[in-house]
Parts: structure tokens; C-alpha cells; sequence
């Protein structure tokens, strides 16, 4: 499989390939220095837009990474998730420049997705119970203060904070179908935000809060494979028609965090070619 690293300009509606990569890399973060991260072969690597090329982030003695990582608002802590010797996933911080890790989330399992715009809480999915769903959380960055949001959906998905930390955007599943939630970071306030046929995941606001970037994949797909046929789609963030704007070989791994540039006028995507 080649893992294409792309970036498509709203402006223009032209996508680029910034890396060709023969192996699975996925799931882009943007930083506003001007490099994206992106997880491969259980590793983190950064990619210099100026000059791309996949370099390795050291992250001490903790290995086994997934692709749920993202950048803090100030630019200078990464959030990675990564598996405990148990094989569950917990929560870390870390510097940017690399480093060892702090644990985060004494509960697990535990996957992150959102950082609230003030830098002080993480949003991210987890299960709790033995056989539970895995429901919608967040705490202090000590992992302390750990609040359910939302245990009432089969299974959730994706959290990532509105710039204005007024909402909390996610994925969930009632009733065998997924759609795009919205909630306070109290927990109240809970809306529904599509309602179509496609299966719809990892939703994204924009840094200036006009719109949502999500993964549309087709109807009746179950949980979020790879290799299928599917949609990036841009949506108001008050609601509305979504659009699509990329149709693309993807899914898992494809816009799994936070990806688009501080501009709002560009994003960084996954697409794969067998």
C-alpha cells in the first residue's frame, strides 16, 4: 500500500501530494511552524513542508503508538495515545521537540482527540466498564477531573473542540447508524448535525469556526475501515447541507485528528493507492 500525504487548498479546490510514502503513514497534524506530524508503523514522524520528508520524533521509552496524537494551542505539547503493557490505549504528554512522556490517564482504555482552545482540558473516548460503550470524556492535562459527557451512544468517536471552546464536536452512534454530534463541555446543550445516509466520522472545525471538515464514508459501513471508497465533506458549524469537497481510497487513518492549517484555508489528508 502507498500512503499519500495531501493538502488541499479551499481557494483553489486543488489537491497537492506533499509525500509519497510505500507503507501506511496516517493521520495529519498541522503545526503553525510550517510541518505536519503523522503516525507510521506505531512511530510519530514530522514532515517540513519546505522540505518533505518523514523525521522520526523521539518518544522515550514509550512505543506502540496509535494514530490518535495532536498538537497543544500553544503549539509546544503533544498529546499521543499508545498502548500500555495490558495492549490498552492510554494518554501521554510530551514535549514537541520530543522527549519522555507523562501518563495522563491512569483509567484505560483511553484515546485522545481534542484540545480545549485555553490549553487546560483534553477531550478524548474511553471505556469504563467492562463491556461498555466507549464513551465521550475530559480532564485536567494531569488527568485529573476525568468528566463523562456522553455514555448514552452505542459507540463515540472523534471529540475536537470549536476554536471558541463553546462546543465539543464527535461521531456517535445510536440505533446502527453514525452521525455528527455537537455538545457543551458541560454536557448539556446536545445536537445532532447530520442526519443523511453516510456513515459519518472525525469531524474537524476550522480554526476560524465558520465550518466542519468530516470523513463521509457510504451508507451501511460499519465502525471506520480503511480501503474504501470515500468523502471529505465541509459542513457549516451551525449546521446545515454538507459538501463534498475530496473524494478519495481511504478511511482509518485519513483525517483520524485534527488537521487543518491555522489559515483555515487548507487541510492535511491521508488518501492510499493499492
Amino acid at each position: 500500500m502507498r500512503s499519500e500525504l495531501c493538502i488541499h487548498d479551499l481557494g483553489t479546490g486543488e489537491t497537492s501530494i506533499l509525500l509519497t510514502h510505500e507503507g501506511i503513514i496516517e493521520a495529519p497534524n498541522w503545526h503553525p511552524d510550517g510541518f505536519l506530524l503523522v503516525n507510521g508503523d506505531r512511530r510519530l514522524f514530522r514532515v517540513p513542508l519546505d522540505a518533505p520528508r518523514l523525521e522520526p520524533v523521539h518518544t522515550g521509552s514509550v512505543g506502540g503508538l496509535n494514530n490518535d496524537h495532536g498538537i497543544s494551542p500553544d503549539g509546544q505539547t503533544l498529546a499521543i495515545s499508545a498502548h500500555d503493557s495490558n495492549r490498552k490505549s492510554c494518554i501521554y504528554l510530551m514535549p514537541l521537540e520530543g522527549g519522555e512522556p507523562r501518563l495522563v490517564t491512569a483509567e484505560v482504555p483511553s484515546w485522545w482527540h481534542g484540545w480545549s482552545p485555553d490549553g487546560g482540558r483534553l477531550a478524548y473516548v474511553g471505556v469504563r466498564r467492562e463491556g461498555g460503550p466507549v464513551s465521550l470524556y475530559t480532564c485536567a492535562l494531569d488527568g485529573s477531573d476525568e468528566v463523562c459527557l456522553a455514555d448514552d451512544f452505542d459507540h463515540i468517536d472523534g471529540p475536537d473542540y470549536t476554536p471558541d471552546g463553546r462546543w465539543i464536536w464527535f461521531n456517535g452512534e445510536k440505533d446502527g447508524h453514525v452521525d455528527l454530534w455537537r455538545i457543551r463541555p458541560d454536557g448539556s446543550g446536545r445536537e445532532r448535525m447530520t442526519d443523511g445516509d453516510t456513515v459519518d466520522w472525525f469531524p474537524h472545525p476550522s480554526p476560524d469556526g465558520a465550518q466542519v471538515l468530516y470523513l463521509a464514508y457510504p451508507p451501511g459501513t460499519k465502525g471506520h475501515p480503511a480501503n474504501l471508497d470515500v468523502a471529505l465533506r465541509l459542513m457549516p458549524a451551525d449546521g446545515g447541507e454538507g459538501r463534498e469537497v475530496v473524494r478519495l481510497f481511504g478511511g482509518q487513518g485519513t483525517i483520524n485528528v485534527p488537521c487543518w492549517a491555522p489559515d483555515s484555508r487548507r487541510f492535511a489528508f491521508m488518501r492510499f493507492v493499492p
